[in-house]
């Protein structure tokens, strides 16, 4: 059994890291007070308060960099994919389905720019 070894690996990390959160939780000190509770702010006292709205612009920045991010992540299966098809022999298909959803994805990106999504002003 080719998985056994990986199988205990991460049993027996397991069973560590929550041994040592389980003996930080019950050994470790818990003297609270004010002054531990207030946010830090590089050491000095807090002007405002913590919870404070965010522009969506930056919401906006996040979802546009995770669709990016996923849809870059489906260009490793395809390398791999043509490199065992080799590039020019049966790879043909793959390499032009790799065309359209590399067109697709500027297609989005060009659209998002557009839409003024990089514009912070």
């Amino acid at each position: 059994m080719p998985a056994l070894p990986i199988f205990l690996f991460t049993a027996i990390a397991g069973v560590v890291a929550l041994s040592i959160l389980i003996i930080a939780q019950t050994v470790g000190p818990k003297r609270r007070s004010a002054v531990k509770e207030m946010p830090y702010e590089s050491g000095m006292d807090p002007v405002h308060s913590a919870r404070h709205r965010f522009n969506v612009t930056f919401y906006l920045l996040a979802i546009e960099f995770l669709v990016f991010d996923v849809e870059l992540l489906f260009l490793y299966p395809w390398a791999v994919a043509a490199h065992e098809q080799g590039a020019f022999g049966e790879g043909h298909g793959v390499f032009f389905a790799v065309a359209g959803f590399l067109a697709v994805l500027l297609i989005g990106f060009a659209y998002t720019w557009r839409k003024g999504v990089f514009k912070w002003t």
